[in-house]
């Protein structure tokens, strides 16, 4: 992970690959996360991710991850905030920059339909430690968990 100031050249920027996924807590603070389909040439297959997806031509990031809530999960979060931007050029699949976004979340795990992937789960912040993510989203989340308590 890179900060943004650390690169040089707005045109390496412009053709990364934009991300748009979010941290999803409940009012228990436990985090959300969803495990990834175990299939041959996906990108890390069987690890757990976040919600989230690429951001689509002419959308915002905060557009995609709407529609990336809509398409995985089915629903419609609310008071969505910004957390932080990430310049990821390596320990992923390709350079992009991953804008991650947190917000609560008050549905039981048995109540959530997952539409992509394997399963959604729940995870303490003791558990997080242990978990195998897909790419650098370890490092995030960690990120986030130094920062925050519930939202």
């Amino acid at each position: 992970m890179l900060r943004r100031e650390n690169l040089r050249g707005a045109t390496f920027l412009n053709k990364m690959k934009k991300i748009a996924a979010i941290i999803l807590e409940n009012p228990e603070g436990q985090l959300l996360f969803y495990k990834r389909d175990n299939k041959p040439g996906i990108p890390f297959p069987g690890h757990w991710d976040l919600i989230g997806g690429h951001v689509e031509e002419g959308e915002t990031p905060e557009e995609a991850l709407v529609r990336e809530i809509k398409e995985e999960l089915g629903i419609n979060v609310i008071n969505i905030s910004f957390f932080k931007e990430y310049l990821c050029v390596d320990g992923d699949a390709y350079h992009n920059i991953k804008y991650i976004f947190k917000a609560i979340i008050d549905i039981p795990v048995d109540e959530i339909t997952l539409l992509e992937g394997d399963y959604p789960q729940y995870f303490s912040k003791n558990e997080i430690k242990s978990i195998k993510f897909a790419n650098i989203l370890k490092n995030i989340v960690m990120d986030y968990l130094q920062e925050n308590t519930i939202i």
